[in-house]
């Protein structure tokens, strides 16, 4: 199976950059949050549709980006 329906946009979410990446596998969609640099996942989301998936994974990242303490 091959990804189709791809998308990728950068955004900020509680003041850090996240990258979300979104693709549709067979009839379900996945989406991504990533910290830009380095690139490391900060949620993961699956559902029916592309808006619900990165609506979840954007509230999943949201949260956990919320409570992550800035050093420096």
């Amino acid at each position: 199976m091959k990804p189709e329906d791809y998308s990728e946009r950068t955004l900020e979410l509680a003041g850090w950059p996240v990258r979300i990446v979104s693709y549709r596998l067979g009839k379900t969609y996945h989406a991504k949050a990533d910290n830009v640099s380095p690139g490391a996942t900060i949620a993961r989301a699956q559902a029916a549709d592309k808006e619900e998936a990165e609506a979840q994974v954007l509230a999943k990242a949201e949260e956990r980006l919320a409570a992550t303490r800035r050093m420096g």
